[in-house]
This record gives C-alpha cells, sequence and structure tokens, in this order.
C-alpha cells in the first residue's frame, strides 16, 4: 500500500483535528473561492485569474532560434575587428573561458569580422545588419538586450536551460509556468501551444524534443500541445472513416468513465490529466480546423507576413498561426525555428535564417498593434546563446564559421510592458564579454514573469521538499527595470 494511504487509514480523528487546527476551514474556504493556495489565484476561467499585481502581458509569443544566431553578424556591431581580421584572439579578452571540443583543438583562434554591412536605424539608433531590413524598420518598437549571458555552452542544456530555468531536463518551461499560473481563455484550445518551423536551409538543424515543452513537475495539463506543420495539425484530429461523432463521444463517455473509476481508486492526478485532455481533443475537433484555414485572412495579410505564410510550416506561416492563436485566447505560443548553428558557412546560411524570420516579425509585430492586441502580447526573439567572434575552421574574407558563445548574445522583445525603441547593455570589442548591464537568463525569467503580473520569488510549486521557482531556488534573479514601459 501506498505509505500515505497507509497513514491516512491509522490516523485517528482526534489526531487530525488537534494537528489541523484550521485546515479544514481554510480547506472549505479555498474550495468555495476556487482558489489555488499556492499561486493565490484562481482558476475557474476567463477573468477569474488572479495575478500577485496588475500584469501588462496577457499572453506570449516566443520565437525561439535554435541553435543560436550569431550576435556579431546582426545586431551588435563591432566595426574595430575589421583591423583584426586573422590576428590571434587575445588571452586578456578570453580569460581562459571554457571552450567547446569543436574548437579547443585548434591551435589558433583567428578574428573573423563580419562580411556583412551595418547601418543605424530609428531615433533610438539601433545598429542593424543588412540580412535584417525589415527588422530595421521598426527598431523604434523593439526593446534589445546586447548583454545576455547564460553558462551552458552545448545545444542540449543551453536551450533546456533557457527554456525552463535548469540545465537539467524535466523541469517544466516556460509556457508550461505561464498556463499554470495564468490558466485559460479558451475551452476550446490548449493553453500553451508549440509549433516548429521549417527552415529554407537545413544544412545543420538540431534536435527538437517534447522535452522542451514539458510540464515537468507540474500538473500534466499544461505541457505544450504541439501542432504539426503539415497535414492535420493534431494527429487523429478527424474522425476515422466510418465514425460519425456520436459514436465518439459515445467512446469517450466510456472512456471517462473507467478514468475515473481509475482515479478514485489510486488518485493518480495524472489520470484526472488524462479525462480531461480527452475532452480537450473533442473540443479541438471543432476549433482547430477553422483556426489553421487562412483562406479568409484579407490580401492584405500575405502582403504584410510576405507569400511564404501561405506555405504550411514556413516560419511566416507559423507567425501568422501565432497570431491567431493568441487572438483567440491562447496564453503561449512558442515558435521553433532550426538551423541557426553556423559553425561553418556563415555567408550562405545566414542570409537564408534572415530572410525566412525578417518580414514575418515584422509583419507580426505591425498586425498585433493594427489588431489592437500589440499591448498584452509579449513577443520574445533570441536564441540559447551566442556565437564566437572567432572563426572555427577555414577563415576566409568571404567566408568563415563561429562556435558556441555563452558569454554573451542579443535578444529582442516587444509589447506587452516592454520599453520600446530601448538598446540595452554592451559587450567589449570583441562581442566577446559583457562591460556594461549583464541580463542572466534567470533575469531575464523573472522580467517575463512580471509582466505578467507574477513574483518571481513567490510564484511557486511545492515538488520535493522545495518551492519550486522558474528563477532556480538556489540562484538569485532580478527583473530588469530598465527594460519596462
Amino acid at each position: 500500500m501506498n505509505p500515505f494511504h497507509e497513514f491516512t487509514r491509522a490516523i485517528t480523528r482526534r489526531y487530525f483535528f488537534a494537528a489541523g487546527s484550521h485546515a479544514v476551514g481554510w480547506a472549505a474556504l479555498a474550495s468555495l473561492l476556487e482558489a489555488d493556495p499556492v499561486r493565490g489565484a484562481s482558476i475557474g476561467g476567463k477573468g477569474s485569474v488572479k495575478t500577485h499585481f496588475p500584469g501588462k502581458a496577457k499572453s506570449v509569443i516566443y520565437l525561439h532560434m535554435v541553435g543560436g544566431p550569431g550576435q556579431m553578424d546582426l545586431y551588435d556591431y563591432k566595426p574595430k575587428m575589421q583591423e583584426w581580421f586573422d590576428k590571434d584572439l587575445p588571452d586578456s579578452v578570453r580569460m581562459g573561458q571554457r571552450l567547446t571540443t569543436m574548437t579547443s583543438g585548434q591551435k589558433r583562434f583567428p578574428i573573423a569580422p563580419s562580411k556583412f554591412k551595418f547601418a543605424r536605424y530609428g531615433q533610438c539608433g539601433m545598429w542593424v545588419s543588412e540580412l535584417l531590413p525589415w527588422t530595421a524598420k521598426m527598431v523604434d518598437d523593439l526593446c534589445f538586450v546586447r548583454s545576455m549571458y547564460t553558462e551552458a555552452i552545448n545545444h542540449e542544456p543551453a536551450i533546456t536551460y533557457i527554456q525552463t530555468g535548469n540545465q537539467v531536463t524535466g523541469k517544466p518551461c516556460m509556457g508550461a509556468w505561464v498556463s499554470y499560473g495564468l490558466g485559460s481563455l479558451n475551452h476550446n484550445l490548449p493553453t500553451f501551444v508549440v509549433l516548429v518551423a521549417k527552415p529554407t536551409n537545413t544544412e545543420q538543424v538540431q534536435a527538437i524534443s517534447a522535452r522542451l515543452w514539458s510540464a515537468g513537475f507540474l500538473p500534466g495539463e499544461h505541457a505544450g500541445v504541439s501542432f504539426r506543420t503539415s497535414g492535420d495539425p493534431i494527429l487523429y484530429i478527424n474522425n476515422p472513416p466510418g465514425v460519425p461523432a456520436a459514436i465518439r463521444r459515445k467512446t469517450l463517455d466510456g472512456l471517462q468513465k473507467l478514468n475515473e473509476m481509475t482515479y478514485r481508486a489510486v488518485g493518480d492526478p495524472e489520470t484526472n490529466t488524462r479525462i480531461q485532455q480527452y475532452e480537450m481533443a473533442f473540443r479541438m475537433q471543432a476549433s482547430v480546423p477553422e483556426l489553421t484555414d487562412l483562406s479568409r485572412e484579407p490580401e492584405s495579410t500575405f502582403k504584410l507576413y510576405g507569400e511564404e505564410a501561405r506555405k504550411s510550416g514556413t516560419f511566416a506561416n507559423t507567425v501568422l498561426l501565432a497570431r491567431r492563436l493568441v487572438e483567440r485566447g491562447v496564453r503561449f505560443v512558442q515558435i521553433y525555428h532550426n538551423n541557426w548553428d553556423t559553425h561553418a558557412n556563415v555567408a550562405g546560411r545566414l542570409p537564408d535564417q534572415c530572410r525566412d524570420i525578417d518580414q514575418a516579425c515584422y509583419g507580426l509585430i505591425q498586425d498585433l498593434k493594427k489588431r489592437g492586441m500589440y499591448d498584452e502580447t509579449l513577443v520574445i526573439w533570441g536564441g540559447e546563446f551566442g556565437r564566437t567572434i572567432y572563426s572555427q575552421g577555414q577563415l576566409t574574407k568571404q567566408n568563415y564559421g563561429r562556435d558556441h558563445h555563452p558569454r554573451c548574445f542579443t535578444m529582442w522583445l516587444a509589447g506587452g510592458g516592454i520599453r520600446p525603441g530601448t538598446v540595452y547593455g554592451e559587450t567589449d570589442e570583441f562581442s566577446y564579454n559583457i562591460i556594461k548591464d549583464p541580463v542572466h537568463i534567470r533575469d531575464f525569467h523573472a522580467t517575463v514573469l512580471h509582466l505578467l503580473g507574477f513574483d518571481h520569488q513567490r510564484f511557486t510549486y511545492r515538488y520535493q521538499g522545495l518551492d519550486q521557482k522558474l528563477t532556480s531556488v538556489e540562484q538569485p534573479a532580478r527583473v530588469v527595470k530598465e527594460l519596462l514601459a
């Protein structure tokens, strides 16, 4: 028998009331108020969420560039590096910092200046690469953080870290925390949706697994629901041939009764989650086809996002779907765009990557503004780390490669309470070390939670004897108030 069940059978009523004091009263009050004692928020659906304070954002669209974009080729302009072409990175800059096994065996670390031209844009004067002409048009809508850093140097721990706050897999990701904290706005769609875009160039794609959108120790209902980018968006969303909706409904009713019997006998919360997910799947049979049907979008939408938005699975298409999801009440949309791991052929691959995302990101921001959704939707763009200023492999004036670099990288945020036209943080002339206003990924997480109305110190879930947090129970984190409107 389960030890807890054994204990509850043996305990006397007198001991329970003596030890529990006012626990029964509190439990009754909580049930009347539909309150969650862990987060202090009611869970009754639309309009019922109680955050720690009023949040500026009500939903998030997180655009993750898998592999780590090279900051010095996109946003972190370092003109002096032109004088350093093929010269060795000084030891005084590297300072013995960790290297990956892909370049640790190199005899030299030759400087590779960016081959791309830069110009300043907007009132904020942000430097932007020629590869991102559409992004350059909207710099005054964005908040650039050029001083992000992490301890993780390889992809799996690094992407796990920035998604879940821990390098070890198994913890809830940010989307699951947001789902848990804010609850649902649409009874017929998941609270947290994941889309994996197909890059035009596929020279070096990274593995992307469902561990990244896991609920971890949170209730399973808060895990991300992955929408496929070709075929049916959800596997088995349609009934099999010859099975009408009435038969499917009867089948689910029978499954629900069996699962309820199991839940009463065992008490496993995952059984209850399964019941809810079956019901959600049934409701999605009606809501998802309408969601993914872009035929009613006006021509102006495709002029804004680009013609690629018509093609299923492209980044532009997934970003347009993200807007439609948020418009229908989905709280958190995570988009992964692969192939940013430019160990070689930066000249050939980076332009393809930027063409995939540039106009689509511009279109998303303008579309949110036009629809009155911008102020309540937080948009995040970035990777899991940056790239090295020195070249990996062969170096020429026309081409080079770059290794992983966790010590500094650039991300941008927009909407949802973010201060527009902000350029925060500064790196040294090699884009190798931060010299002003460092922002750890824990600070990034704390700031995102703040924008949603949560104090990251109090937003916890009791697990394994600890009040677990997205921002870690051991390390400090701060809200970067300079980024807030």
